[in-house]
């Protein structure tokens, strides 16, 4: 399963236009596109690069200084998304009270979005990333399945229990595995692979989105023990949760239980020797507390 050197070359014009976008106006989709195509790139260098020159290592921080600052942004707009699609009688009051609330927070984090967002930032952004686009170089043979097994073997412990950290974890690899495994193109024998990991993905996606949700309603509305708007985000994200691990565990099971080969660790010279710890991780804290059910 080579590499599809064209969708990797789709990644800097979709990037370039994204920020172009953003830089006009940040809106949910905008920004959601922005740092889906921003970490698209970095998993690109990454993974798939042998060395970053330093126009490379320039471009991957602005990047991701303005992803941290998108990312403030989109992580209120699933939250509000999460919130209005709640149905519940109860507490009207109190969902609009946290509606109102959330939506006061997007306004101030989407100021700091825009202020980040200069013209000077911009063009150096835009230099920087056409210069990458012409002088980047992956080796021939690289083969993106055994990357991203690889990348999945690295915080795979097979006897270790699936703690809510370890999802995190796997949140944060998720993304990466597939960006990679998607460089490959539409081949059918990465096809099994691929759709466990867009529905694992979604999954450790969706409850750590009802999560940021439930946290910031006990830090607004107070950690009420007889609320039952509180009460049913709990519940929600004790539910998500215990899909999300189902789904892992199916994962670990399906694709993981076999020994990895040489290719696979990263032991073949044709592939980058790319770790976890290789990547910026500024923006993943210790992983917060789960939400009883």
């Amino acid at each position: 399963m080579p590499l599809d050197r064209e969708h990797a070359q789709l990644v800097f014009r979709k990037l370039s236009r994204q920020l172009a976008k953003l830089g006009a106006k940040p809106q949910p989709g905008i920004v959601h596109q922005f740092r889906t195509y921003s970490r698209r790139l970095q998993v690109l260098l990454e993974e798939l690069t042998p060395e970053l020159s330093r126009n490379d290592n320039r471009l991957l921080k602005l990047l991701r200084r303005l992803r941290r600052r998108a990312g403030r942004v989109r992580d209120l707009d699933v939250q509000i998304a999460a919130l209005r699609s709640l149905k519940i009688p109860q507490e009207p009051r109190r969902k609009a009270q946290l509606l109102g609330a959330l939506a006061e927070m997007r306004i101030q984090r989407e100021k700091k979005l825009s202020q980040s967002l200069d013209r000077k930032t911009i063009r150096e952004v835009s230099r920087r990333l056409k210069k990458t686009e012409n002088s980047h170089q992956i080796p021939a043979g690289v083969e993106p399945l055994q990357v991203a097994r690889r990348i999945l073997s690295e915080i795979s412990k097979p006897k270790a229990p699936l703690t809510e950290e370890v999802l995190h974890q796997y949140r944060i690899a998720g993304k990466r595995v597939r960006y990679v495994t998607q460089l490959a193109g539409r081949v059918p024998e990465a096809e099994p692979f691929t759709n466990m990991l867009k529905g694992m993905q979604d999954a450790l996606g969706d409850w750590h989105d009802w999560l940021l949700l439930s946290q910031s309603a006990e830090k607004i509305l107070g950690n009420g023990q007889d609320s039952a708007l509180l009460s049913a985000l709990r519940n929600i994200t004790g539910a998500k949760f215990r899909h999300a691990l189902q789904l892992v565990s199916e994962m670990r099971a399906t694709f993981l239980s076999k020994p990895a080969t040489p290719e696979e660790t990263g032991a073949s010279p044709q592939t980058p020797a790319a770790s976890l710890e290789r990547r910026p991780m500024t923006d993943q804290k210790s992983a917060v507390k789960a939400a009883t059910a």
